[in-house]
């Protein structure tokens, strides 16, 4: 998957911050309403402008952002 179909970042809509396409609802809150336990059902239902592939997308982005950076200091 080319997360780009779904992603976009423009310094006029919520800073810049990556956003699904088309949407104000950044790649942030999708994390982190995944990491406080919602399902990708319960995004659905809340944010009736995603989809189950944006999400996927989110993910794919967050897993190429953590293999390319260092987020976590070794201990």
């Amino acid at each position: 998957m080319d997360y780009n179909d779904y992603l976009e970042s423009d310094a006029g809509i919520m800073l810049g911050k990556p956003v699904i396409k088309g949407t104000r609802i950044t790649v942030a809150l999708v994390l982190k309403k995944l990491s406080e336990g919602a399902t990708a059902n319960d995004l659905i239902t809340a944010y009736p402008q995603l989809t189950a592939t944006a999400i996927s997308a989110v993910l794919a982005y967050a897993a190429d952002v953590a293999d390319t950076e260092t987020l976590i200091a070794a201990a």
